[in-house]
């Protein structure tokens, strides 16, 4: 079927059943960012590959509602499927619940799959449209038409130790317990996954560049149940988990499980990462208690042990990247390089090392105008030979045994134009200030970010998307609860947790500019006025020199920038051929 027999196919369906409004979201029912194949809906309907968008059809309209990030990649990717692109204004909002209460006519039906929406998202959706008199449903019509859909996947989990993880399940649970008591709940149930890998020591290989496996847990006053597939765990693994007072049960259980808990219990979820349809199968008596999963707050605070494997894994990778910048260099213009072949050079480099897993997203490789592309994916059709002269922006990352990275790097190539010299070090300048600030305990993320975005706010620039992310320790490469972005979300950045800092400037059709550490937040002293805390750089690859435009950046700017590279060549020297040792030296030179 095309996308646009698809639709119409969806149309029958929705007329059939007197559904006036069809919602499909690019979520799953652990609420997950990557989902498996067999939840990729929207690429199935539309042919959208970007990872944030909902689709919204009724008979006479069919959009795509998602955010700046992905503009030019929607307009190109919709084109012919009958969908049209619509721009969210203000990102990571349901803008569509606006247009539908203006649209439909009361009495009308607004459907969607329970399962793939969150709970908070489902209040939303009730409580605004209710009040012109329109009705939710559950409904799942994609499924319907879905000849061809993958399986759930069936890969091999298995538990780290204890040695690794610094924490023993038993410990961990424990902590989340003495949280939920502290907010008067006996139970918490949990669906999402990188939660439940942390809570467990658990991880899989169900979810691309996500190493979790398909899983649900209960935590009971009495006991913990974890719903997986348990063919997927070795018998040492499920007799680790008995020993630390787990108990398995199917994947499928999970609905029965909900329905059987007593009327009057007190149950903690959080409803940015519960699915309604879950939430529908608690006893309608239940107290709710809504918020973060402690889980989440517990992982983003990362321990000694992690944070020492951390360091290692940026080690491996910082090896990696040096190794695939020089090649880039010397074969540039001797042999043919594309996008997506240095993408794969790139992967190459980091599966040589020790204790790799595998990438922790799909690499960014973008030359010139498609580094412009916040969340660029090359493809056999968008691939570049990176050829002339330009900037070329990669952003990758792997998974190591035990530790996630990210980075962005951006390399001259040829002879660049002084708005690329002034927008590469425009950019550094905003990773440069984010990365030595220094800040009161209680900062919130939203604070950090004006501070990154000052030295581009100053000629009149911004971009997009946050400025930084929390990143998971051998997990999610994307973690919360912190976020360095505009938004007022009301975590502070604390001692132990590991963050992006990672400014950009894109010019359409042109260029793009972005430069990405992972920062950890560490104390930095107190005084009558309390304590304060600053960032230390974890990432290790030394930032390209050769087009800054000196004159824009301040003499401790320049010091915070010299320090740094060398601080990567002398991490870096001892994991280095000679011949690579050399060539780093060269590039860590001071300005």
């Amino acid at each position: 079927m095309t996308f646009s027999e698809k639709l119409r196919a969806l149309r029958q369906l929705m007329f059939a059943q007197q559904v006036d409004a069809y919602i499909i979201t690019a979520s799953d029912p652990h609420i997950s960012e990557y989902l498996p194949a067999h939840y990729k809906a929207i690429l199935f309907a539309c042919g959208f590959t970007g990872s944030a968008g909902t689709l919204v059809i009724t008979q006479d309209f069919a959009g795509l509602w998602t955010d700046s990030r992905y503009f030019t990649q929607a307009e190109a990717q919709l084109a012919g499927t009958g969908y049209e692109l619509v721009r969210l204004k203000v990102p990571h909002t349901p803008e569509y619940i606006g247009w539908l209460a203006e649209k439909l006519p009361k009495g009308a039906k607004v459907g969607f799959n329970y399962e793939f929406v969150t709970v908070a998202l489902a209040h939303d959706l009730q409580h605004n449209l209710s009040q012109h008199e329109i009705e939710i449903i559950n409904v799942d019509f994609i499924g319907s038409i879905w000849q061809d859909r993958a399986g759930l996947p069936v890969e091999n989990a298995f538990l780290i130790d204890e040695e690794a993880a610094g924490l023993s399940i038993s410990a961990k649970i424990n902590q989340v317990r003495a949280i939920l008591k502290n907010n008067s709940a006996g139970y918490h149930f949990i669906s999402s996954l990188d939660d439940i890998a942390w809570l467990f020591n658990l991880r899989g290989q169900d979810v691309d560049y996500n190493p979790v496996t398909l899983s649900f847990a209960l935590i009971t006053p009495e006991e913990v149940k974890l719903f997986i597939d348990k063919q997927k765990l070795s018998q040492t693994a499920v007799q680790t988990l008995n020993q630390q007072g787990v108990a398995l049960h199917s994947y499928t259980e999970v609905n029965a499980a909900l329905k059987e808990l007593p009327e009057d219990i007190q149950i903690f979820i959080d409803p940015k990462r519960t699915c309604f349809g879950l939430f529908e199968c608690l006893p309608k008596g239940a107290k709710i208690i809504s918020g973060i999963n402690p889980s989440t707050h517990l992982k983003s605070i990362k321990n000694d042990t992690e944070i020492s494997h951390i360091r290692k894994a940026m080690l491996h990778d910082g090896v990696a990247l040096t190794r695939f910048f020089k090649w880039m260099e010397e074969r540039l213009g001797k042999e043919q390089i594309t996008e997506w072949s240095a993408a794969e050079k790139l992967a190459s480099f980091r599966a040589e090392q020790i204790s790799f897993v595998g990438l922790s997203f799909n690499t960014i490789a973008g030359y010139n105008a498609n580094g412009a592309l916040p969340h660029y994916s090359v493809t056999a059709e968008s691939d570049q030979e990176i050829l002339g002269d330009g900037l070329f922006l990669v952003d990758s990352g792997g998974q190591y045994l035990y530790g996630t990275t990210d980075i962005t790097r951006v390399m001259p190539i040829g002879n660049c134009s002084s708005t690329q010299a002034d927008d590469y070090t425009l950019v550094l300048k905003g990773l440069i200030e984010g990365s030595k600030l220094i800040f009161p305990q209680g900062t919130k993320g939203y604070q950090i970010d004006s501070v990154c975005r000052k030295p581009l706010w100053e000629h009149a620039i911004n971009f997009g998307h946050g400025t930084g992310h929390g990143i998971g320790f051998f997990l999610n490469v994307h973690e919360g609860p912190q976020s360095i972005s505009p938004a007022n979300i009301d975590v502070t950045i604390k001692s132990g947790m590991v963050t992006s800092i990672e400014p950009g400037i894109y010019r359409p059709a042109k260029h793009g500019v972005r430069i990405e550490n992972l920062v950890l937040c560490v104390p930095a002293g107190s005084s009558e006025f309390g304590e304060f805390l600053t960032f230390e750089t974890l990432t290790l690859c030394f930032i390209d020199t050769a087009i800054i435009n000196k004159t824009l950046l301040a003499s401790d700017q320049i010091e915070w920038l010299n320090q740094y590279n060398q601080m990567v060549f002398e991490q870096l020297q001892p994991m280095l051929f000679d011949e690579e040792a050399k060539w780093l030296q060269g590039k860590c030179q001071p300005i």
